[in-house]
């Protein structure tokens, strides 16, 4: 059996690449500037969400099943109150990690919009990883 730390390291490691997987998918959609532009929001909520919780595995802080940022980031709070702070408005991506995931419930993205979204998700991306490391 591994030690708790190894297992620790390879959850982290584990939620990384799930989110580095959004944040690429993130990064093409922009990049290309294709029809499924709206798309970036979910899939920078999703990678900002994933590296925070990252971090908490990091911490061993348990979080509940959520997808809200704020929530996430009050227990960041409890162990780095500066990254909280750094990272407070990264609540602009909530929406597009569940209420917009309906067609009613989903307006256009523009692509400010869109680079806002990611320019957020490579700033959580970034803070984590410096506080932690890969």
């Amino acid at each position: 059996m591994k030690p708790r730390e190894e297992m620790i390291r390879d959850l982290v490691r584990q939620w990384f690449a799930k989110a580095d997987l959004d944040m690429g998918l993130a990064e093409h959609i922009v990049g290309e500037a294709t029809l499924f532009i709206a798309a970036t929001g979910f899939h920078c909520q999703q990678a900002a969400e994933k590296y925070l919780k990252a971090f908490l595995v990091h911490h061993q802080l348990e979080f509940p099943k959520t997808h809200d940022l704020g929530d996430l980031l009050d227990l960041v709070e409890r162990v780095d109150v500066g990254l909280a702070a750094e990272l407070k408005s990264i609540t602009f991506l909530n929406p597009y990690g569940v209420d917009f995931r309906y067609p009613s419930d989903l307006p256009s993205m523009t692509v400010e919009e869109a680079h806002r979204a990611l320019e957020l998700a490579r700033k959580v991306q970034t803070a984590v990883q410096s506080r932690i490391g890969k």
